[in-house]
């Protein structure tokens, strides 16, 4: 009797083949969705530049509107924060905080006069290199 009311417990639980099919799905979903994630990070990072020249380029169009003109190539972006030595019209500072980096971690390059306008911003894309496409092209205020 006793042998009896063992055999009638039933065993709950997974198969190894059961597990395995469920990690192959599992795997093939993060092959599918990973790559585009990813890609998604890379646009955020483009916007976030486009947004932050546009910040720089509303302070730079103050000190102007200030001074009379913008700050020179060797004065830059640090003209923003600080007046420069012989500046006499600044009413700084700008910016609330010391120009950032762009999203990549590279400084901001800034060129007065510019080759497309008054003045070049140029951020030079997750390459840190002149040119490139997609996520390494270059992104200006023109």
């Amino acid at each position: 009797m006793l042998h009896a009311k063992t055999q009638s417990i039933k065993q709950f639980g997974f198969t190894l083949l059961e597990l395995l099919v469920v990690m192959v799905i599992i795997g093939l979903l993060a092959s599918y969705v990973g790559p585009k994630y990813f890609a998604q990070i890379g646009k955020s990072e483009v916007k976030t530049a486009k947004a932050q020249i546009d910040s720089l380029g509303k302070a730079l169009d103050q000190y102007r509107l200030d001074t009379g003109h913008y700050p020179s190539t060797e004065n830059g972006l640090a003209a923003l924060n600080t007046s420069p030595a012989v500046e006499l019209k600044w009413q700084g500072p700008y910016l609330q905080k010391k120009v950032p980096d762009d999203p990549w971690g590279h400084a901001y390059i800034y060129k007065m006069p510019g080759e497309h306008g008054d003045y070049d911003l140029i951020s030079l894309g997750n390459d840190g290199a002149v040119g490139g496409t997609g996520e390494a092209a270059d992104i200006g205020n023109w």
